[in-house]
């Protein structure tokens, strides 16, 4: 998706920096950084936007497998930063990716991935996306990692999609959740009480990532559990934070590397994060993305 940023402009009008933010290629921007071979596969349009998201994307060494569909728009969406916290508004109904549908995971198959990385916030953009997701989780190859972030949007997921979001974070290997979103989602506000709702005795991630706000994270498996403080940084935009977190965390996991390594990544990337406005850093002078 594009992503429109407010610039200050004192009384005059506001003027908009346009940038690359969504949960997938959030991550495939971070994972590409690091110097992974990174494939994001998605539907943009044949407009302005779409060409923008995608010389970004490839300006970092992300391979885009996109669909262009001329009839649709690409997603967009806009953070309002204010001192009560930022508030972000979408338009993605209609959008070129709401046209995802199970028939995209045989391009994400072709190119054989260790890991596959989706989220939530794509199992609801329409029908037939939720059926792509339910492929990408459901059917991988058994020598793909299959990563579930819950990613869970009030606006977007709203009542009604708390047992898909359980679902799916119940067939995943690796998944990313909040305490705040159990809470909201399943009414589960303790760390003991959401491995239990996870988990079961023909269902379960192998690594569960419970991300605790500004106490920190914790990673469990078989049992065991290792916590991570947060970073102490000056907070100047939240969005995306998470995102970051979890691309620390897998590079560091396809590295075969101790949990508590794979948490410390995390943290340390969400830090930088967490101290910008964007959802991403912005590529280093002389790159592709900045000539």
């Amino acid at each position: 998706m594009a992503l429109l940023v407010p610039e200050p402009s004192g009384s005059a009008p506001p003027r908009f920096r346009t940038e690359v933010g969504g949960a997938e290629s959030n991550v495939a921007v971070h994972l590409a950084r690091a110097g992974r071979t990174v494939g994001w596969r998605s539907a943009l349009g044949g407009d302005v936007f779409g060409r923008h998201v995608r010389e970004r994307l490839t300006g970092v060494g992300v391979r885009c497998l996109v669909r262009e569909d001329r009839a649709r728009s690409t997603g967009l969406y806009m953070k309002e930063p204010s001192p009560e916290g930022t508030r972000v508004r979408y338009w993605r109904a209609g959008s070129a990716a709401s046209t995802l549908h199970r028939g995209d995971a045989a391009e994400v198959w072709r190119w054989r991935p260790r890991l596959v990385h989706t989220t939530g916030i794509t199992a609801v953009l329409s029908d037939t996306a939720e059926d792509l997701v339910h492929e990408l989780v459901g059917q991988a190859p058994p020598t793909t990692l299959r990563c579930f972030d819950v990613n869970y949007r009030p606006a977007l997921h709203g009542g009604d999609n708390a047992g898909l979001l359980l679902d799916l974070a119940r067939r995943a290997d690796v998944v990313f959740c909040g305490l705040d979103e159990a809470q909201a989602l399943w009414g589960v506000p303790t760390l003991p009480e959401l491995v239990r709702h996870l988990t079961g005795p023909d269902a379960g991630p192998d690594i569960l990532v419970v991300k605790q706000g500004a106490r920190g994270a914790t990673a469990v498996r078989d049992g065991r559990t290792w916590f991570e403080p947060a970073p102490r940084v000056e907070v100047v935009e939240p969005v995306g934070a998470g995102d970051a977190f979890a691309a620390g965390f897998l590079d560091r996991l396809l590295d075969d590397a101790p949990l508590p390594d794979c948490l410390a990544e995390g943290a340390r990337l969400a830090g930088v994060v967490l101290g910008l406005p964007g959802d991403i850093p912005p590529p280093p002078e002389g790159s592709p993305a900045t000539r």
